[in-house]
């Protein structure tokens, strides 16, 4: 009895008459005699015990039933394959089979995703994930290998064992509901009052800044882990603080939220590092992502 199992040749074969639409055009595309082409199909048709091609009425050989129900799995294996040997090339030539990476949350989202667009067309191969953290969570989790590369925020103290470099900077402006006190209020008085209000502040989930305030002015604050978190209740109206311009254009512009006139907080710049372990400098395709996410940062 013929082994039922077929090999990832004949399925390229029948794959390739399908989509040149002859045996010979077949043939042609990949290389091969004719004859060799019929008989790795009939070979293919003996071993599954089913006729995959009509060649008796009509006059280029159309799918038989049993051929159109065969065709979708087809692709699937010869794709799954075609995957495993790039991935298996990739890894010779020295391409990290998969790429951690964890930015800062006030990193645009436009540009990772523009960035990470692109990533995924240049390695299809390379498996990713992606955490998001804020201040020095993002060089913990490098620190401790959870990540291969970061994208942080500036950090005062240099942190041994962690190469940095500047790819770019977001600017945060002051904001609050539109209903709040200071949303109401000249430059002058708003710099006055500020500090009587609720300064919504984001914290450190790793201990790298532990006792360490990034431009905290008010004698009152209520401080988040999340970024997400400080966005829904600035939109309440409950508390004020600083949120990447980009984030918040469009709800300034639609009235959600109120630039504040502040000086202390006016166009403060957020610098953003590329980062990684000194002892394990980022692979091919680790670079590369970082050098996108500089060029996204740099257009905006």
């Amino acid at each position: 009895m013929s082994d039922p199992r077929p090999t990832l040749d004949q399925l390229q074969v029948f794959l390739a008459i399908v989509e040149a639409g002859s045996f010979a055009a077949a043939a042609k595309r990949l290389g091969r005699a004719t004859s060799v082409i019929s008989y790795t199909i009939a070979n293919l048709e003996a071993q599954l015990a089913l006729e995959l091609f009509d060649r008796d009425t009509t006059r280029k050989p159309q799918l038989t039933e049993a051929g159109r129900a065969i065709l979708a799995e087809a692709r699937v294996v010869a794709r799954g394959m075609g995957g495993l040997i790039a991935k298996a090339r990739g890894l010779t030539s020295g391409l990290e089979a998969e790429v951690t990476l964890t930015v800062d949350v006030m990193l645009p989202p436009c540009s990772l995703v523009q960035a990470l667009d692109a990533f995924q067309e240049e390695f299809p191969t390379v498996a990713f994930r992606l955490h998001m953290e804020a201040l020095g969570a993002v060089t913990q989790h490098v620190l401790d290998g959870i990540a291969d590369i970061g994208v942080s925020g500036p950090l005062e103290h240099a942190t041994v064992g962690i190469v940095r470099r500047q790819i770019g900077a977001v600017r945060l402006i002051p904001v609050a509901g539109p209903n709040h006190p200071l949303a109401r209020m000249s430059s002058e008085e708003a710099d006055a009052k500020v500090h009587e209000h609720i300064q919504l502040v984001l914290t450190d989930r790793s201990r790298l800044t532990e006792g360490q305030d990034y431009q905290v002015i008010s004698a009152k604050s209520w401080r988040l882990a999340d970024l997400g978190a400080k966005y829904l209740l600035l939109k309440a109206g409950i508390g004020w603080g600083s949120m990447p311009e980009e984030m918040v254009r469009e709800d300034i512009a639609a009235g959600r939220l109120a630039r504040l006139t502040i000086t202390a907080w006016d166009n403060a710049v957020y610098r953003l590092q590329a980062i990684h372990r000194a002892e394990t400098p980022p692979g091919p395709a680790a670079s590369w992502l970082l050098g996108r996410l500089k060029e996204t940062l740099a257009a905006r």
